[in-house]
């Protein structure tokens, strides 16, 4: 069969001289510029400037700064071999060599005169100022997971912005996929204090690519009705003085699924580091030759007393904040504590895992030389909607406790700090 016909296609290249009267940012092409070794010209060194460098920096590229002056974080950045940069006016051939330029500055004559010599070179230019102006326009942009997202709204600002933000976020819960898998091995993923919003943006993602999730009683429940349906989830809760999942058989739900080809989750409350045995199954996984990924947490130990109103150093108060366990009495032969040397501390105590033994670690500190009025506050299910706080004293903490039902999770902080009251929100 004969093909059909076509028109010949005529490419014609514009005269030299040739400038659109078309506002770039109606008609832009998006393109992911290699940046990496390539010179750009930043002519100002405002906040402007100092929102696009970082960008810039992470790209590869050797960005020279021309301004009066600059903020202190580009300061910073120059001191710190970032950038370079000439404090003094723009005077026209600064674009020499330049493969990219962004005019940011406050006054709308120098931008302009920017952009003539960026046409001039044949260097694609922002204008800051009036994005119609220049040649090129800056997206609202992200990155994640290995894709650059880039999104123009005409001119909106506000509308790419959000755009961008809730691609992101859809993406992050896995509600938006793009339906690559993740290599099979392991990922120790510190869920955070208990909001499920505290997550860090990567274990949110690789929570998303999950076909297996080991999942310890304190990670955010919130977090598990987010998966797929063919998610498995295995309960690795361990209850106090109940029903625990052994440690042993946790470490070979890891290994033997990670074997059989699946992506794991070992999903955590808290940091996968502070208290949570991380390390033991970052090395059962290590002996069995399976992969392991390790994504920190927000700790409870200093997000819980945050949501409380206290923090855990205050400048003036205490140069000092210790994390310690709970899971044993202080006079336990397994006790691994100096509660003498901690006593003798003059700054923050924080005690995880201690609700039920808080009357020996109450009198441990008093004998060793803490007074009984020193503030102690109990935060129980730190950041959740059950959220409990209780204020007293280490003379009357352990009474209080027991009279108001106070029940783990929960933490406990002890020092000046814990008669804060401005709570932030």
């Amino acid at each position: 069969m004969a093909s059909p016909s076509r028109s010949p296609v005529v490419f014609v290249n514009p005269a030299p001289e040739w400038r659109s009267e078309v506002p770039a940012d109606e008609t832009s092409y998006l393109v992911g510029l290699n940046l990496t070794g390539r010179r750009v010209v930043v002519v100002g060194g405002g906040t402007v400037a100092q929102r696009r460098l970082g960008l810039l920096v992470a790209s590869g590229a050797r960005v020279h700064v021309v301004a009066r002056a600059v903020t202190p974080a580009v300061e910073g950045m120059v001191t710190g071999g970032q950038v370079t940069a000439e404090l003094r006016d723009y005077t026209d051939g600064d674009l020499d060599g330049a493969w990219y330029a962004i005019a940011c500055t406050d006054e709308p004559d120098t931008n302009a005169a920017i952009v003539d010599e960026a046409e001039r070179r044949r260097i694609f230019c922002v204008r800051a100022d009036n994005a119609k102006q220049g040649t090129a326009v800056t997206p609202a942009s992200a990155s994640f997971d290995g894709l650059e997202i880039g999104v123009l709204a005409g001119g909106a600002h506000r509308r790419s912005a959000a755009v961008r933000t809730a691609i992101v976020e859809a993406l992050q819960s896995g509600s938006l996929t793009d339906d690559e898998p993740h290599a099979a091995g392991v990922a120790l993923v510190g869920g955070g204090p208990g909001d499920p919003d505290l997550i860090t943006v990567r274990g949110r993602r690789l929570l998303a690519r999950a076909d297996v999730v080991v999942a310890d009683r304190l990670a955010p429940p919130e977090l598990l009705a987010e998966l797929g349906p063919q998610v498995e989830v295995i309960d690795a809760a361990k209850i106090p003085y109940g029903r625990a999942m052994a440690q042993e058989a946790i470490n070979a739900a890891l290994i033997d699924n990670a074997k059989a080809g699946k992506f794991v989750v070992r999903l955590k409350g808290g940091d996968p580091y502070v208290f949570g045995r991380g390390y033991e199954e970052l090395e059962a996984c290590a002996e069995a030759g399976v992969p392991v990924t390790v994504v920190p947490g927000i700790t409870s130990a200093i997000a819980v007393p945050s949501a409380a109103g206290i923090p855990v150093t205050h400048r003036g108060v205490t140069h000092e904040f210790v994390v310690v366990s709970g899971h044993v009495a202080p006079d336990h032969p397994d006790s691994l504590t100096d509660w003498s040397a901690l006593a003798k501390l003059r700054g923050t105590l924080v005690i995880l895992m201690g609700v039920e033994r808080i009357e020996k670690f109450a009198t441990a500190l008093v004998e060793g030389g803490r007074t009984t009025d020193t503030p102690v506050t109990v935060i129980q299910e730190g950041t959740t909607r059950g959220q409990r706080e209780l204020r007293a004293d280490l003379g009357t903490v352990a009474a209080r406790i027991r009279d108001e039902g106070i029940r783990p999770p929960a933490i406990i902080v002890v020092g000046p700090v814990a008669g804060f009251s401005v709570n932030g929100g």
